[in-house]
């Protein structure tokens, strides 16, 4: 079992590191191009921030949240790039279940637009009030040179990879131990509204390594794409982390948002039957 868990692990990890390679390449690349089409005005801050958060990764939610704290986009757009990202596991999620992550995608971006105008219209109807922004915006254009160090190494392999591997590999051994010992496939639909409810309140945490498990038990056939959905919707990856250390409030006021959306749209899902 150990062998059959470790193989599987590190076929995700290859996978799941080629991509963040070609991912982080091409936001480095167009990042220019990225920023100035964004921030034309209001709406094109919602829309554009929610297709970058469906992009894999943390990178998008970071730079989204980098404008934020600078002022350059506004609430309705912070929003959407959080709920749409599915973080680092966005990853994992093509590389086991590739055809139901790319609609996961799809769902969360036109989620994220939908929920991100939403946000933004609820924030000047109560006044809500957000951090002062910061002065001063530096911007350091990457170069080629450095990108293989820096991003491949030192963020990529270095930072990213360890980590996720040791989510993947416990998840993995967690379920599969799980399998063996209990007739899953007869507790879990059961208690679907449950999961839809931790899958959102677990996205809470600024780390998208629980989604894992959501994801390995979708994978498996054991829970119903609503739960995954909704998990994929409340959790931001990293991509809170930043905004923490800029504002507390801000970052409550996002996580508030998101997982209550979440909630809604996993309820109506629920009593649709799916």
């Amino acid at each position: 079992m150990i062998q059959k868990v470790v193989i599987e692990t590190i076929r995700i990890i290859l996978i799941v590191t080629i991509l963040m390679t070609l991912v982080e390449w091409l936001q480095i690349k167009f990042k220019d191009k990225i920023e100035k089409n964004i921030t034309r005005n209001k709406k094109n801050q919602i829309i554009g921030a929610s297709l970058l958060g469906a992009i894999p990764g943390c990178l998008d939610a970071f730079f989204i949240v980098n404008l934020y704290s600078h002022g350059v986009v506004g609430f309705g757009a912070l929003v959407a790039v959080m709920l749409s990202t599915a973080g680092d596991e966005a990853f994992v999620m093509l590389a086991m279940i590739p055809k139901s992550a790319f609609l996961i995608f799809a769902v969360c971006a036109v989620l994220g637009i939908g929920g991100g105008f939403l946000a933004d219209m609820i924030a000047k109807k109560i006044k809500l009030k957000r951090a002062k922004p910061c002065t001063v915006i530096i911007h350091k254009k990457e170069k080629t040179k450095h990108f293989l160090k820096e991003h491949v190494l030192n963020h990529i392999l270095k930072k990213h990879i360890p980590n996720l591997f040791l989510w993947v590999f416990f998840t993995l051994l967690i379920v599969e131990i799980a399998m063996q010992h209990f007739d899953l496939t007869a507790i879990l639909p059961q208690n679907k509204l449950l999961l839809i409810m931790l899958a959102a309140l677990i996205g809470i945490i600024p780390e998208s390594g629980p989604h894992l498990i959501f994801l390995t038990l979708f994978a498996q056939g054991l829970i119903p794409f609503s739960v995954l959905l909704v998990s994929s919707l409340s959790q931001d990856g990293h991509g809170l982390l930043p905004l923490l250390s800029y504002s507390v409030k801000d970052t409550l006021n996002v996580q508030i948002f998101t997982t209550l959306f979440a909630l809604v749209i996993g309820g109506i899902l629920f009593f649709i039957g799916l």
